[in-house]
C-alpha cells in the first residue's frame, strides 16, 4: 500500500554498518513503476493490521541463563517471535513489545557474533524466514509519486529515513553476521539464500534510505565473495538493473551503491578479460553516462570505468569513444564530471591507443576551448595540458 506522505520522522543517521540480505523461501514481484511489491505469505501473516490488538511476544531466558545444549532451541524460539512485524508510523503502539522485539534480536545478532558453533539447518532456515519477512516489504512511493509531479533532483531532497529502522538495522545485522561467519556452511546456507533471495535483496537498493542501501551493499558483497555459485547471476542481474535505469525509468535510489560493489569485483577479475565482462562495459557502464542523474553516482562510475583501463590497456579506445558519444551538449556541469573522467582515463592510457582515438578526442576539445562557462574552460585546459605532454 502506498503511503499518503513519503517523509518519515527525521532521525540521525547511525554509523554505516555493513548491509542485509534476504532469504529465497518465498518470491516477490516488484513493481518499480509504483515501487509497491506483493509480500511473501508469512510476512504478510506476521504483519499487524490497523487497528488489531497488539500480540503479546513472549519474554525468553537469556541464552547465559540456559545449558549449552539448550540454546540452538532457545534461538530458534527467539527467531519465531521476531517474525512478528509492527507497525512504526504510531510510535506509542506497542511500545512494550517493539522494546522485546529490538532486544531479541539484539540477542540474536550477539549469538551469531560469539561464534557459538554452527547452527542447525532448520535453525538457519528460520533465521532467513525470519530476516524476509522483516525487510522484504513494500518500499513506500516516492515523493514525486504522491503528488503527480515532475521528479525533483534527488540531491536536492532530504533522505528518507524509515521509522522502523530500530528493528531494521538489527535485523540486517543478524543477516550480515550469519553471512560473514566462519562457522556458516555455504554448501547448506546456499539452498536458503538462493537466486530468488539474491532477486530480491536487490528490489531493495531502490529504498532511499541511505542508511539501508549501506547494509545491502556490504552483505550483497560478502555474499558475491562467499557464495561463488551465486557470481555470474549477480552480475547479470545487477546488469538488468541498469539497462532498466538506463532506457526505462532512469530513476533508481541504489546505483552508486552498486557501482561500489562492481568496483570491487571488477578489480579482482583476471586476465585475459573474458568477453562477458568487455560487453558489460560497451552495454552497461558507458551508457550510465547518458542519464540526467549521472552525478549523483558518476564517482562510483568512472572508479569502474578506470579499472577496466588499468586492467587491459586495449580498452582505452572504446572507453574514449564512449564517452565522446554520450558527451553532454548545454549541461556544463555534467561537461565537467566528463573532463574530469577522461583526464582520469587517458592518465592509464597507452600511447598506441591515444592515437587510435586522438582525432575525435581533439575535436570534442576544440569544442570544448569555445564554451563560456568559466569550469568548462578551466578544465578542459587542463585536459589539453595533460594530452600536449
Amino acid at each position: 500500500m502506498k503511503r499518503a506522505n513519503r517523509k518519515g520522522p527525521k532521525a540521525e543517521v547511525a554509523a554505516e554498518p555493513p548491509a542485509a540480505s534476504a532469504p529465497a523461501s518465498s518470491s516477490v514481484t516488484v513493481n518499480h513503476a509504483s515501487r509497491t511489491a506483493v509480500p511473501s505469505s508469512g510476512g504478510a501473516a506476521n504483519l499487524l493490521p490497523t487497528g488489531a490488538a497488539a500480540p503479546q511476544i513472549e519474554s525468553l531466558p537469556l541464552f547465559r541463563d540456559v545449558p549449552i545444549p539448550e540454546r540452538q532451541a532457545l534461538f530458534l524460539r527467539k527467531l519465531q517471535i521476531c517474525t512478528v512485524v509492527f507497525d512504526f508510523s504510531d510510535t506509542l503502539r506497542s511500545a512494550r513489545e517493539k522494546e522485546v522485539k529490538r532486544q531479541t534480536l539484539s540477542e540474536l545478532v550477539d549469538f551469531v557474533q560469539s561464534g557459538s558453533g554452527r547452527l542447525a539447518e532448520p535453525v538457519q532456515e528460520q533465521l532467513i524466514r525470519t530476516v524476509a519477512i522483516n525487510i522484504f516489504r513494500c518500499l513506500p512511493p516516492a515523493s514525486h509519486e504522491n503528488t503527480g509531479s515532475e521528479a525533483a533532483d534527488p540531491e536536492e531532497e532530504d533522505p528518507y529515513l524509515d521509522p522502523a529502522w530500530p528493528h531494521l538495522q538489527l535485523v540486517y545485522e543478524l543477516l550480515l553476521r550469519f553471512v560473514i561467519s566462519s562457522d556458516t556452511d555455504t554448501k547448506v546456507a546456499k539452498r536458503y539464500i538462493d537466486h530468488t533471495f539474491v532477486l530480491r535483496i536487490l528490489d531493495l537498493f531502490d529504498s532511499e534510505d541511505p542508511r539501508e542501501r549501506e547494509y545491502l551493499k556490504t552483505i550483497l558483497h560478502r555474499i558475491y565473495g562467499k557464495f561463488m555459485i551465486h557470481r555470474p547471476f549477480i552480475r547479470k542481474a545487477i546488469n538488468n538493473i541498469f539497462y532498466r535505469f538506463i532506457f526505462e525509468t532512469q530513476r533508481h535510489s541504489g546505483i552508486g551503491e552498486l557501482l561500489e560493489i562492481l568496483g570491487s569485483i571488477i578489480n579482482g577479475f583476471a586476465l585475459p578479460m573474458k568477453e562477458e565482462h568487455k560487453l558489460f562495459l560497451v552495454r552497461a557502464l558507458i551508457p550510465l553516462h547518458k542519464p540526467k542523474l549521472v552525478g549523483m553516482y558518476h564517482q562510483q562510475l568512472s572508479y569502474c570505468i578506470v579499472q577496466f583501463v588499468e586492467k587491459d590497456y586495449k580498452l582505452a579506445d572504446t572507453v574514449v569513444r564512449g564517452l565522446l558519444k554520450y558527451w553532454p551538449v548545454i549541461n556544463c556541469q555534467k561537461e565537467v564530471l566528463f573532463l574530469g573522467e577522461l583526464e582520469e582515463v587517458l592518465e592509464v592510457t597507452q600511447p598506441v591507443e591515444f592515437q587510435r582515438c586522438m582525432v575525435p578526442l581533439f575535436k570534442q576539445i576544440a569544442r570544448c576551448l569555445s564554451s563560456s562557462h568559466f569550469q568548462v574552460w578551466s578544465s578542459v585546459h587542463l585536459l589539453f595540458f595533460l594530452v600536449a605532454c
